[in-house]
């Protein structure tokens, strides 16, 4: 399998998991497969999970060339599943666990995805490839409701302004149709630093993929999976992921710092059930320079330690 993406912060991803011959690790956002490549080469088993179809089918072809038994294990489902996943598969424990969050460079670089808006496609964003899609939610939903995601999820200042617009020219079909309804509602000068389109487009693939709610349970299901020592490495691109990371990693190194409603509330006295937690790592410039997409990435790493995993209050429980 050749490697069509460049996967970021590898280096500082694979220092911070330290995989050794014999342990045993989880990539749980496969995509093009390039940290589970390198995590292999160290002599690791992968379980690896994605949501996408197409990544599945990649991932396959590839380990059909790998050793039997499999050093790489691939699994069609949310990462938010690993538990009972690897539990089918018998495992109980493992060694470490990586989270590349948000869409992959392969889902955005295909137009007939419907992630972004540089080439006219289909407005789906789906990862899965089923379920309600982009155009769905857009030409169905309350105006009240779409300011809601936009300003959530896309941080978007003017959301009841563009959601307005939205529902004014409704029925949407492509990305191309939605660009340009927020290039009119926000004004779009050609040449500014960021498209105004970007915010809504990250708002809307958020909310179709339930993917901060999917970022929670990843973190809570890594957090049981971990044995004494093992290592979790998470990799975002954005203010909202690298809270709800920094946050969750906080709180389980003993700090209680508040909550949010994607943290839930957790019991009281609950011993540290992670240490060593890092300070946010960002990509080099050198790196910058060779992938432009790790300008915006924020990892972050700790190591489990023996006590339990945590307890938690509400829906999450």
């Amino acid at each position: 399998m050749s490697a069509p993406h460049i996967p970021v912060l590898l280096d500082e991803v694979i220092a911070a998991l330290d995989p050794q011959p014999g342990d045993v690790l989880v990539d749980a956002t496969f995509g093009a497969g390039g940290y589970t490549r390198a995590i292999l080469e160290r002599g690791a088993t992968v379980h690896a999970f994605d949501r996408d179809p197409d990544a599945i089918a990649a991932g396959r072809t590839w380990a059909e060339t790998r050793e039997d038994p499999p050093r790489l294990v691939l699994h069609p489902r949310r990462f938010s599943e690993m538990v009972a996943a690897l539990a089918e598969a018998g495992v109980a424990r493992v060694d470490g666990v990586t989270m590349d969050i948000g869409v992959s460079s392969m889902q955005l670089d295909q137009a007939e995805r419907g992630f972004a808006f540089s080439a006219d496609g289909p407005l789906d964003m789906r990862m899965s490839q089923d379920g309600e899609s982009a155009a769905d939610f857009l030409n169905g939903a309350r105006e009240e409701e779409i300011a809601d995601v936009l300003y959530q999820y896309g941080e978007e200042r003017q959301s009841r302004r563009v959601a307005r617009a939205i529902v004014a020219a409704r029925p949407l079909k492509t990305t191309g149709d939605l660009a340009r309804v927020v290039h009119k509602a926000l004004g779009y000068r050609p040449g500014a630093p960021k498209d105004p389109a970007t915010r809504t487009f990250q708002a809307v693939r958020i909310h179709v993929n339930a993917e901060l709610d999917e970022l929670e349970a990843g973190l809570r299901a890594a957090e049981v999976l971990l044995c004494e020592g093992g290592r979790l490495a998470v990799v975002s691109f954005h203010s909202l992921e690298d809270r709800i990371v920094k946050r969750f990693l906080r709180e389980a190194a003993g700090a209680h710092a508040g909550t949010s409603r994607h943290v839930p509330e957790l019991k009281a006295e609950t011993p540290p059930a992670f240490a060593r937690v890092s300070k946010a790592i960002r990509a080099s410039a050198a790196e910058i320079a060779r992938n432009p997409r790790a300008r915006s990435a924020t990892l972050r790493a700790a190591v489990r330690t023996s006590a339990p995993a945590r307890e938690v209050t509400g829906e999450a429980a």
